[in-house]
């Protein structure tokens, strides 16, 4: 027979970047034009969103251009996905304004750097596929919690209020907000209404236009024709510097890296989810597949030498991603020309950044956060069951008025204990009376036939089914359900057919329960046990001959038929044994 088992990916398959592979498939100038278009498209996409992004972090406008960049770059050079584009992200502003707040830009950029760091390790060491274990609730409700902190964090620039320090906590923010409702600024208001007016109607009678920068640019050029009294990029920041940065490097020292190492964690763990979300995205609208590991090592490359040249936390971009696709990309040509034409932008017109009002980047941001919040998703998890209810109230709740990292670790945990909970539930004990004949069960290469009720429920031989994974959380509902047993049979048969598994401590609860039967002469014979459950009660201490293999129930019957005798021809039974059995 041949064997028909996958050969398992070397290390240089695994992590060979997409662009190796395009390049190696054949990539001709009718590939590179349409690169060509699809960089230019989500370029148009991404320069807003950028300069947007870092503002909403608490940082300068061009902090989010070197990370479009430079990351965004590296990201479609290095990367495991043909169409991802990397840059900064909104789920990433709650964070890093908190960060910046906390430890200034060079603490930012010294727990980039080590977030870049365990992204590359994590990658290397093959962890990006024990990302999908993060329960669909957990992405939701930090989701969604993103997207409110965002929202809340624009209405200063939206509205014009005069907010000098404005907190980073919800509570304390939204009543700093209603303390200054008095220093609203009617043109500013303005110029947030054109900007939504024109990215709302876009978006329905031309979708195909790039709305977000047509409402910047209309809202920069009426700023400057009406002399406006808005706020703009120019009058905060001193406008959009027309080159990248010379390389620098944080200081560092060993007090400082343990002390950024909980918001590196958060980092890595933010950025490994978005990039890989943002992937799989990319491969459903596209039919491809990603290298999730080979994604993940680049993902840290970008995020280890964006800092060094002024950027901040770079990840993939689930818009950005979709629109390189919906643009009619051929592979990861056009990210890279995405962050050369970012790059081109900075050299020849930065100085038309200066007359942006910061207002209109503000209703971008309110459009994004809406776009964000995954109301459908959130709703629907909601009315699916208490659990799942449980995990995304909880996960939304602290995200928004605790800490984004307390609300992923406990999403996480209040999933998993979810998960033990239901699995343990669906254990079951069948006994004797529950296999009727046309209870089929698998068939191990040849006919198996139907459980016979009345043999199966003769008090010589008595047959137990257990059904599910047999692990710490079901293990008492095992015990239970054999403790039940009224009286010890002269035959006792384990049917582990439905079984996928049993850990240790399943195992010795059914080793102590056999002990029992042992002592009271009881033969006791192990049927349909898996490999691995089979291994799993071997270790446990459950041994031939004290108890017997089988591969059916039908087997196990033979095989225990010449071990019974009469009960007063049964050999070394004590007295104790005897009383036990009465």
């Amino acid at each position: 027979m041949r064997d028909r088992r996958f050969r398992q990916p070397s290390f240089i398959e695994l992590f060979t970047p997409k662009l190796a592979t395009i390049l190696k498939e054949g990539y001709g100038l009718a590939d590179l034009r349409a690169d060509a278009i699809a960089g230019l498209t989500v370029a148009i996409v991404a320069l807003p969103l950028s300069m947007a992004f870092a503002i909403a972090s608490g940082l300068s406008p061009d902090r989010g251009l070197y990370t479009a960049i430079v990351g965004g770059f590296l990201v479609s050079l290095l990367g495991g996905s043909r169409f991802q584009i990397g840059g900064p992200a909104g789920a990433f502003i709650v964070l890093v304004f908190s960060i910046v707040q906390r430890q200034g830009y060079d603490g930012l950029a010294l727990a980039t750097m080590m977030a870049g760091v365990i992204l590359f390790v994590v990658g290397l060491l093959r962890g990006g596929t024990y990302i999908k274990y993060i329960p669909f609730p957990v992405t939701v409700g930090f989701t969604a919690g993103i997207a409110v902190i965002i929202f809340s964090s624009q209405l200063k620039e939206i509205f014009g209020l005069d907010v000098p320090h404005e907190p980073a906590a919800l509570g304390p923010k939204l009543a700093a907000l209603w303390e200054a409702r008095d220093s609203f600024r009617p043109a500013t208001v303005g110029v947030s209404a054109l900007a939504l007016a024109v990215i709302l109607g876009l978006r329905r009678w031309r979708p195909h236009w790039p709305g977000m920068l047509i409402a910047v640019a209309l809202c920069a050029a009426a700023t400057a024709a009406l002399h406006l009294d808005v706020e703009t990029i120019g009058s905060r920041f001193g406008g959009v510097p027309n080159t990248l940065p010379a390389p620098a490097a944080p200081s560092f020292d060993l007090a400082r890296l343990r002390a950024l190492l909980p918001d590196a964690v958060t980092i890595a763990l933010l950025g490994a989810i978005e990039s890989l979300l943002s992937a799989v995205v990319a491969d459903g609208m596209s039919g491809r597949r990603h290298r999730s590991n080979c994604e993940l090592a680049a993902q840290g490359l970008a995020n280890m030498i964006a800092p060094i040249f002024g950027g901040i936390p770079v990840t993939g971009t689930i818009a950005r991603t979709a629109t390189n696709v919906r643009a009619g990309a051929k592979g990861p040509v056009s990210g890279m020309l995405h962050a050369v034409f970012l790059l081109g932008f900075m050299l020849v017109a930065a100085p038309l950044a200066a007359y942006i009002p910061l207002a209109s980047l503000g209703a971008v941001l309110a459009v994004v956060s809406w776009n964000m919040a995954e109301k459908k998703e959130f709703v629907a998890l909601f009315r699916a069951s208490r659990g799942d209810a449980l995990v995304l109230l909880s996960t939304f709740l602290l995200t928004i008025f605790e800490d984004l990292a307390i609300g992923i670790g406990v999403g996480v945990t209040l999933g998993a204990f979810l998960f033990l909970h239901r699995l343990a539930e669906s254990v079951e004990v069948q006994t004797g009376e529950a296999f009727l004949d046309e209870d089929r069960a698998d068939d191990y290469g040849g006919h198996r036939p139907a459980y016979d009720s009345v043999a199966a429920s003769d008090a010589e031989v008595m047959v137990y089914k257990i059904s599910g994974a047999i692990f710490f959380g079901a293990s008492a509902t095992v015990s239970a359900a054999l403790d039940e047993i009224g009286r010890y049979p002269r035959a006792f048969i384990f049917d582990f057919s439905d079984a996928p598994l049993v850990d240790s401590t399943g195992a010795r609860a059914l080793e102590a329960f056999v002990a029992r039967l042992r002592r009271a002469g009881t033969v006791v014979c192990v049927a349909g046990a898996r490999p691995a459950v089979r291994r799993a009660l071997l270790s446990a201490g459950l041994h031939e001959p004290e108890t017997l293999y089988a591969g059916t129930v039908a087997d196990a019957r033979s095989r225990i038929s010449p071990l019974q005798r009469p009960r007063d021809e049964e050999p070394g039974l004590t007295g104790a044994a005897v009383a036990g059995r009465a």
